[in-house]
């Protein structure tokens, strides 16, 4: 998706419009505070004239010092104004990033499911990041140097124009050309500042992803594996950031060139004009002083104008993401999720991956209120694909998906998924205590009913032997804990929440033969009244189940009671009488 500079300024209004009163106010201030800036070189001017035109007196000192103190008056009023304009500032930059960082999680949370599968958290979090700060530059840039530098434009070259015409007509000109040779070469440097940027989010991905996994890269020794991919892309990034900032250097050295041409140019007219008598010593002071104010200030337009152009291309990717539609989305008249009884039917279901690989192919399954159902079946046959599609993290492309008659793309996504409870294989938990991830849940259940649900799920074993109990931090992902112990605190979330429908995908595969048989009074407990799918291989999960589905290839192949199937020359009695150990093998999709 292409964006466009428009595109973020809307996004960036949508924050600041909220405050318009106070944005009002600080442009009002510091336009003032400019024009008064443009006065001061004025008095100046009369005060060299006086002094060079009559001789020394009373009168003549008491002109002078009332000069001064109108000059001191004004720069009075000016700080005043500055303070009221940096108080006002800030007061809302902070406030606009904040309503921009708040915005952009708030947007990038409802992506769905598939979104996130596709990209790299770090550089996730990374744009959003960068996409504030962006906004404070964009602003300070705005704001402090090119609204006040195009007042004293403006202001100079009018003043400048009645002391004398031709010196004004050679400042616009050269300012015109000044900033057009700016604008031109900033514009041809965009697609490079670009290609800094997206190299520098890859650059983070690939650091944040080497992070996340260095227990693999322990495990397999891939230290250099890891560092090589790693110098790959910051190397890159540093041969793009030497060239941005060389070419910033070239222009640098032009923009030096044309100021000591312009500052030649105007004073070589000015001594002309001083010597036919149509300039005083107080036009030559006014002359300087503009000059030096706007060559002060030219000087870095240049780099505002580069740094702009390269925060608008840091807040890109994000713009692009807040532009791209969710791809799910309630529908428009969506309502709440009302169960009755738990009834969940699969009605001629099709479901293919970017739309060219089919994963499920024309399911039909009715999985009455109060069943249990497991799903068996080979990797890749499609059961946790049927999951994905039951929580609509994924939009089916035919058929339906009911509960208790209510078509799941027809309520709201906050009110289905309120309905589910899943523990899944591998379960990952906030970098916060046990009671919060508990809590997680149900986040209103109060501290007992966490742990009744903790002992429950025989999590209390494990936490009162940590010094902080119920306080203690997981770590990032929950990796303080074994597998083993994650599980049992993803099954204490699913019995605090109590919810009607039950999905376990392959609960007790961490957990080791004494901590499942423990856990299995829980599961028990946490299934009664309940509609329950259970993806596993493990036969004494498998043998609770009122009927047994394999899969196979994305279809239902066979359905029916552990008994029933071992009758039949079936893919699960090949799976049954493969087994070992009390799980059942996940076997490649040909046998």
């Amino acid at each position: 998706m292409k964006i466009r500079i428009r595109d973020t300024i809307k996004i960036y209004w949508r924050e600041v419009r909220r405050y318009k009163l106070l944005v009002l106010f600080m442009f009002v201030a510091l336009g003032i505070a400019s024009v008064l800036e443009l006065i001061i070189p004025i008095y100046y001017k009369e005060f060299f004239n006086i002094l060079t035109s009559t001789v020394p007196n009373s009168n003549t000192v008491t002109l002078l010092i009332r000069i001064l103190i109108i000059i001191a008056t004004i720069n009075g009023g000016s700080w005043i104004l500055y303070r009221f304009t940096t108080f006002g500032n800030n007061y809302l930059e902070p406030r606009v990033m904040t309503d921009l960082s708040q915005e952009a999680y708030d947007y990038l949370q409802r992506h769905s499911y598939g979104f996130f599968t596709n990209r790299f958290v770090g550089a996730l979090v990374r744009k959003v990041t960068r996409m504030t700060r962006a906004f404070e530059d964009l602003f300070d840039r705005m704001y402090w140097n090119l609204f006040p530098l195009a007042i004293r434009i403006i202001g100079a070259i009018l003043v400048l124009y009645f002391a004398n015409h031709i010196i004004a007509y050679i400042l616009l000109a050269w300012t015109v050309f000044f900033i057009t040779f700016n604008y031109i070469f900033v514009k041809w440097k965009l697609k490079y500042d670009e290609a800094r940027a997206l190299k520098d989010t890859e650059a983070t991905a690939v650091l944040a992803d080497a992070v996340t996994n260095q227990n693999n890269i322990q495990l397999f020794n891939g230290y250099g594996f890891e560092f090589a991919r790693i110098k790959k892309v910051t190397e890159e990034l540093r041969h793009l950031r030497t060239f941005t900032w060389n070419l910033g250097a070239i222009v640098e050295a032009v923009q030096a060139a044309l100021f000591i041409a312009v500052e030649f140019l105007l004073m070589y007219f000015a001594i002309r004009f001083w010597q036919a008598g149509r300039l005083t010593l107080g036009d030559f002071v006014l002359i300087q002083s503009y000059l030096m104010m706007l060559i002060g200030r030219l000087w870095d337009i240049g780099r505002h104008m580069r740094d702009m152009y390269e925060s608008f291309a840091d807040a890109e990717e994000m713009v692009a993401i807040m532009n791209t539609p969710h791809e799910i989305q309630d529908a428009v008249a969506a309502k709440p999720l009302q169960i009755s009884a738990g009834n969940i039917e699969f009605r001629k279901v099709n479901f293919s991956f970017q739309k060219t690989r089919r994963v499920l192919d024309n399911i039909n399954l009715i999985i009455q209120p109060g069943e249990k159902v497991a799903l068996i079946g080979p990797s890749g046959a499609g059961k946790s694909t049927l999951v994905k599609l039951l929580f609509r993290f994924y939009d089916i492309d035919s058929g339906k998906i009911l509960i208790d008659g209510q078509k799941v793309s027809q309520v709201t996504q906050e009110s289905l998924r309120a309905n589910l409870s899943l523990v899944p294989q591998e379960p990952i938990l906030f970098h916060r205590t046990l009671m919060e991830n508990i809590r997680y849940g149900r986040r209103d259940a109060t501290d007992e009913e966490v742990i009744e649900a903790a002992r429950l799920a025989h999590c209390d074993e494990f936490i009162e032997g940590f010094p902080q109990k119920y306080e203690t931090y997981v770590g990032e992902r929950g990796i303080k804990l074994s597998g083993g112990e994650r599980q049992r605190v993803a099954i204490a979330r699913a019995i605090l929440k109590n919810a009607p429908i039950l999905v376990l995908d392959e609960a007790t595969s961490s957990l080791d033969s004494h901590s499942e048989m423990v856990i299995q009074d829980a599961l028990k407990t946490l299934m009664q009244g309940k509609s329950v799918i259970v993806i596993a291989h493990r036969l004494s999960t498998i043998r609770q189940m009122d009927r047994i589905v394999v899969l196979q290839e994305g279809r239902i192949v066979d359905e029916g009671t552990h008994e029933g199937l071992l009758k039949k020359d079936s893919l699960y009695k090949r799976l049954w009488e493969l087994q070992a150990g009390g799980f059942l093998p996940n076997l490649v999709e040909n046998q």
